[in-house]
């Protein structure tokens, strides 16, 4: 028997495809692994790929070649299988409403029942029929609609995953993924440097308490069911299984592939052209799970970066690199990485009294005909009171000319009803006062009024 192994980078699925039915055995191993069988595909598929999945896969079929059926295609198939199941709803619909149809016309005109007439029973048995033939019939109709709702969800479904907004959500699961899995290597060197640097049993006695490999390790070590030496040797040797071993290898060089494939998708990744700072380079090997960097600046236009773990293995070898500006800058390229770009800084926040009392800031009314700015009265208040006020009772508003921001509050020199209070700009009394500027933002009280 032939089996078909394939995987897909677009939904990083494995899908076995037998050329006959599996025999118990290998059912059983395919079934254990997390394949499910799809009927209508005739295959076997895994929600997601592991390293157990893929070593099954090419125990069956040797090896594993890429999926030919894109995303789309697969979902169009699935879509023209659903709207022919939908078809198949209406069409029975429609038939069960002509049934339904037919035999109410022996009620034409109100007819009843006649009790006790020999055409009763019959009667009784045609409107049966017929009740059960319209329930047939709104059922199928539900039916229908509901399978060309999933039709349409799924076509839906692929065309978001392929949104570009959608694949750069994607890329940052996948680089937390990859940092935790870079984690979890961080932290098996620190235990093993942990433990090959002493020998003292006490020492090593209260190092095990918080290194554990098992649930119950700490107890059996503090009952002496297993001495600090060997508890030593076994957290040292878990440590270098997790570093050396390929489990945790294979995980973060197939995220590394998945995320190389789905920035190919979004085109090619812009070198970075600005300075490299510390902050630069200590953002960009952080984001791929190093730890702990401190980057400094080394001889000419080189930089390093040192960590308290070795570096990820696709950035560079040891604890420590040092490359020239345009290596770093090249690096990134090649990892994909470009650092993010800065917000927009905020204007200025002033403290300033308007010789006419009032200031013109820009208005928050959305509905149609407001005004796009507004004059608030200026109210004097000191900063522990206005500290005190709570927080939704207070803020910043942008001035009319976009230039600056100014505090405010719910007007405090209010004296009508609650329910009428509306805001003011605060000038803070013990605070320095910035110089009122030359705008013509800012509106007398007569034309406030």
């Amino acid at each position: 028997m032939d089996i078909q192994a394939t995987y897909s980078p677009e939904d990083n699925k494995l899908r076995l495809y037998p050329s006959a039915r599996l025999d118990a055995e290998t059912f059983e191993k395919v079934k254990a692994a997390g394949f499910k069988w799809a009927p209508k595909q005739e295959l076997f598929v895994a929600p997601k790929w592991t390293p157990a999945r893929e070593d099954l896969a090419i125990e069956l079929a040797g090896e594993i070649e890429p999926e030919e059926m894109t995303l789309a295609e697969r979902a169009q198939a699935k879509a023209a299988r659903l709207d022919a199941l939908a078809d198949k709803r209406a069409r029975e619909s429609s038939a069960f409403s002509r049934a339904a149809h037919e035999l109410s016309e022996r009620f034409v005109m109100g007819q009843p029942i006649l009790i006790g007439h020999h055409s009763e029973r019959r009667a009784r048995k045609d409107k049966e029929r017929m009740d059960s033939a319209m329930d047939k019939a709104v059922k199928a109709s539900r039916a229908s609609d509901f399978w060309l709702y999933r039709a349409e969800g799924v076509e839906r479904h692929a065309n978001r995953k392929n949104d570009p907004r959608v694949r750069a959500r994607r890329i940052k699961t996948l680089l937390a993924e990859l940092r935790d899995l870079q984690r979890t290597i961080n932290s098996a060197h620190k235990r093993r440097d942990l433990l090959e640097a002493t020998t003292n049993p006490e020492t090593i006695k209260k190092m095990i308490g918080g290194l554990s490999i098992s649930y119950d390790f700490w107890s059996k070590v503090d009952r002496g069911d297993v001495s600090p030496e060997d508890a030593r040797s076994q957290v040292i040797a878990s440590a270098t299984r997790t570093i050396e071993g390929p489990h945790y290898a294979r995980w973060i060089a197939h995220t590394l592939n998945r995320l190389a494939y789905e920035r190919s998708m979004l085109g090619d990744v812009p070198r970075f052209s600005g300075d490299i700072q510390a902050t630069t380079i200590q953002m960009f090997v952080r984001e791929f799970g190093a730890d702990k960097p401190k980057a400094t600046k080394g001889d000419g236009d080189s930089w390093i970066v040192e960590c308290e773990a070795p570096l990820p293995v696709h950035i560079g070898n040891g604890m420590s690199l040092e490359l020239s500006a345009d290596d770093w800058r090249d690096l990134m390229q090649s990892c994909g990485w470009t650092p993010p770009a800065k917000k927009p800084a905020k204007p200025p926040l002033l403290n300033i009294e308007s010789p006419t009392g009032f200031v013109a800031v820009k208005s928050h009314a959305t509905y149609r005909g407001a005004e796009p700015t507004e004059a608030l009265p200026v109210a004097r208040m000191a900063k522990a009171d206005y500290s005190a006020i709570y927080g939704d009772h207070k803020g910043t508003r942008l001035s009319a000319c976009g230039g600056f921001r100014l505090r405010i509050t719910l007007n405090p020199n209010h004296t009508g009803p609650r329910y009428q209070v509306g805001w003011a700009v605060i000038f803070i009394t013990d605070q320095k006062a910035h110089p009122t500027p030359e705008s013509a933002d800012f509106t007398a009280p007569e034309a406030a009024a």
